[in-house]
């Protein structure tokens, strides 16, 4: 169902409007757990380390396709906001379309380029053959994945997250009984687990696509254009969408050149200090979806009210956020210095791995302090990202990532380990100094899309 984000109390909109969203996520996790644990019971630890080792590919083709989506949510929210609805619908269509040939183009060139960017990573040559048959299937599948995230921030853009979710729980069902059906059934390996991801994804993509065209259908234009067809195409909003996705774009390959420079350090310090990071990051990355989300909805929201021309409730939101944010953060930290030992007990054997598990308490117990202060981040760059103020967003998200990749490096001569963990409350912390001045200061009020 749309939904008209400029009115009600802010505090108990957004929390609704981001929960589907967390739902999703979590959803989300859990089927990509279950591809793993299909391929690492089922086919050997190669083909999970295949599987694996396309990671680093396959997260890039990801980045690119949720830059672009953002760039879609933010205007195309504006554009709602605001009551434009002709030009809404035509921004709506010429994403489709941009992003649709965009995705036939990566699925061309990933075909062509899978093999050799496999060879740059090193990829090992026992794994080689399954690595490239995931990718060439996955790569098959580009224009879904671009679909696919792009119609997720339409829906979003319309203040719609509840759609998405139930679209996002039939695909993860999908996934895991086609992976259990392809892998142990049939016996495809490496290969069924693709087909699977690639025919629920596209499945979903399509039966979303089908439902948001009915959707705008419905949806009258403002008086003056009663009647009138909105544009299939427009340069105007290509340009548009641009503003906002290429600069998500960059950040997001930033993070994942972060990730490989942070894991060549990680991988310096031997195989049981990778197990119990390894096993802290998952936690730390389930513990992150509330932020990530309601970044994600403060975005939408934002992006709503200022076309609407609401930007005092723009801050009312923020605030609102940051209050949930932290609520959320304190009860995860008492979960993690509570429960610490049980939750890394889910990936390490406390009896063998008793490095392992204090390594991963030691990353868990720091960085949890801190998760107030990346809510903070967070939520600055969702309000500054759908504010169409991609500048300041790039600048803080660009100085938390560099800054935690040269703390890391740099405190490792003096601290070891211990460097890295302190690196990322760090990078949290000069990142949401920047990005909440920047809102503070009011400036992101002009930077309307």
């Amino acid at each position: 169902m749309v939904k008209n984000l400029t009115e009600g109390k802010p505090l108990k909109l957004l929390f609704f409007f981001a929960l589907p969203m967390v739902l999703g996520n979590l959803f989300q996790q859990l089927y990509n757990m279950v591809d793993s644990m299909v391929v690492g019971k089922f086919v050997g630890e190669d083909a999970l380390a295949a599987v694996g080792s396309s990671f680093p590919i396959v997260f890039l083709a990801v980045a690119i396709a949720s830059g672009l989506s953002m760039g879609c949510t933010v205007v195309i929210s504006q554009l709602f906001g605001a009551g434009r609805i002709m030009e809404m619908k035509t921004t709506v269509y010429t994403a489709l379309v941009a992003l649709g040939i965009i995705g036939i183009g990566i699925m061309v060139l990933g075909e062509i380029l899978a093999a050799p960017l496999l060879q740059l990573l090193g990829t090992d040559p026992d794994i080689m053959a399954d690595s490239l048959i995931y990718l060439r299937i996955y790569f098959g599948g580009a224009i879904f994945l671009f679909l696919y995230n792009s119609l997720n921030g339409i829906y979003n853009a319309l203040g719609d997250s509840k759609t998405p979710l139930l679209f996002l729980i039939i695909s993860a069902i999908t996934n895991i009984v086609l992976d259990l059906v392809f892998v142990i059934y049939f016996q495809m390996g490496v290969a069924g687990v693709s087909w699977a991801t690639l025919i629920a994804q596209g499945a979903c993509a399509v039966v979303s696509f089908v439902v948001l065209m009915k959707r705008l259908r419905c949806m009258e234009n403002e008086e003056e254009n009663r009647g009138k067809k909105p544009a299939i195409f427009h340069y105007d909003a290509v340009k548009k969408i641009a503003k906002v996705g290429v600069p998500s774009i960059i950040q997001q390959s930033v993070v994942s050149v972060s990730m490989m420079c942070m894991q060549g350090l990680v991988n310096s310090y031997g195989k049981v200090f990778v197990a119990g990071y390894t096993a802290a990051t998952k936690i730390d990355t389930l513990s992150m979806m509330p932020n990530i989300n309601f970044s994600n909805a403060m975005s939408s929201y934002t992006a709503q009210n200022i076309g609407a021309g609401k930007e005092e409730r723009v801050r009312e939101g923020y605030h609102a956020c940051i209050f949930m944010l932290t609520i959320f953060s304190v009860v995860l930290t008492g979960l993690i210095f509570l429960c610490g030992p049980n939750l890394l007990g889910l990936f390490l054997n406390t009896g063998t791995e008793g490095g392992a598990m204090g390594y991963g308490l030691s990353y868990m117990k720091t960085v949890s302090l801190f998760y107030a202060v990346m809510g903070i981040l967070f939520v600055s760059n969702g309000l500054l990202r759908g504010a169409g103020d991609m500048k300041a967003f790039l600048i803080s998200s660009m100085s938390n990532l560099f800054m935690r990749v040269i703390i890391a490096y740099s405190l490792s001569y003096f601290i070891q380990e211990r460097a890295i963990w302190i690196s990322i409350p760090v990078g949290w912390t000069i990142g949401a100094i920047y990005s909440y001045l920047r809102v503070r200061s009011g400036k992101w009020k002009n930077k309307n899309l």
